[in-house]
């Protein structure tokens, strides 16, 4: 059986929907699974080594240039690359327009079926005129969390339960030897202190603070933008055991959180990779709803806060210190 999945952005989200491949797998075991996604996360579905074929799509790129000839050549490279492949199913758990042109595109083979949401979850993008595109509409629940939304869909279309807790089928951490020569030899803790949105930021108070409770374990910080990489030189500024990182690629960054002892981090997608790797994990959720991706298939994962509600400096030191302590 051949399966295409249409999950194409954002890091957090795509990173949810890796669970679908091992629960595929795990009811039709010689399933082959094809993946669309955005070209920058392309070496994050590349981790799991149970997909098959990574099909690159760069819509936010092209449409900068699509007067350009060869960006135009680039997209039609694309959708005939898309359809080299006939498809038992083709999934698309994003909901959107572009992703229902990518399903609509697909081939799939005689009784072969397309399958899609039959309805957005509170808050998201959902765009309804997507099911244009589907065979099969899948209902979820209004708040289901972001991992079992689209194993909720794959299981309701090749008609099996989901019994088991999310596998993401990422690689184990490195070996202290196989570490690039930015990242310590010795435990340390990373702080995912950077977001988009401004309103989901914890004080840079309390990582300071937090990072005092943890000394002296190193505390590395990552960024992602010019105000981040200030961000992370005031904290730094104020702690003798924390440094800022280098710029970093997406697969640096995830191998960043794969390797630490301990990651602390707002509702981004770099503390849900970490989180995803089963690493002792403190998300701290100050305006997102907490029900829509906390880490909550393991116990090294603790979930702080909630929209509006950011949690205390004391309740993110105690959980980092019993993870810890835990580990």
């Amino acid at each position: 059986m051949n399966i295409l999945l249409v999950r194409v952005s954002s890091l957090g989200d795509v990173l949810h929907n890796l669970p679908m491949v091992a629960d595929i797998l795990r009811h039709h075991p010689d399933a082959k699974i094809d993946w669309v996604v955005e070209e920058g996360y392309t070496s994050l579905v590349r981790l799991n080594p149970r997909v098959r074929r990574v099909i690159p799509f760069a819509l936010r790129r092209w449409r900068r240039g699509l007067l350009d000839p060869a960006i135009r050549a680039e997209v039609r490279g694309f959708f005939r690359t898309l359809r080299e492949e006939q498809y038992d199913y083709v999934f698309d758990t994003q909901g959107l327009i572009k992703t229902g042109i990518i399903m609509g595109a697909a081939r799939v083979k005689p009784g072969g079926r397309k399958v899609g949401l039959a309805n957005g979850t509170e808050g998201s993008g959902y765009e309804p005129v997507s099911r244009v595109f589907h065979d099969q509409s899948v209902k979820v629940e209004r708040r289901a969390h972001a991992v079992a939304r689209g194993r909720e869909v794959a299981a309701q279309a090749l008609g099996y339960a989901i019994d088991t807790p999310p596998d993401f089928g990422l690689p184990a951490p490195s070996e202290l030897a196989t570490r690039p020569a930015w990242m310590p030899r010795e435990d340390y803790a990373v702080f995912f202190h950077g977001t988009a949105r401004a309103a989901k930021k914890w004080d840079t108070a309390n990582w300071i603070a937090l990072g005092r409770a943890l000394a002296p374990m190193a505390v590395l910080l990552p960024w992602g933008s010019p105000a981040e990489q200030a961000e992370a030189g005031t904290i730094a500024a104020s702690l003798p055991n924390a440094r800022v990182l280098p710029k970093l690629s997406m697969m640096e960054a995830v191998e960043l959180a794969r390797d630490a002892a301990l990651a602390v981090g707002v509702d981004t997608g770099l503390t849900h990779i970490a989180a995803a790797f089963v690493r002792p994990t403190v998300e701290i959720y100050c305006d997102s709803p907490r029900w829509k991706t906390e880490g909550n298939w393991s116990p090294r994962i603790i979930n702080l806060g909630d929209t509006a509600q950011p949690p205390s400096v004391d309740e993110v030191v105690a959980a980092a210190r019993g993870l810890l302590a835990a580990a």
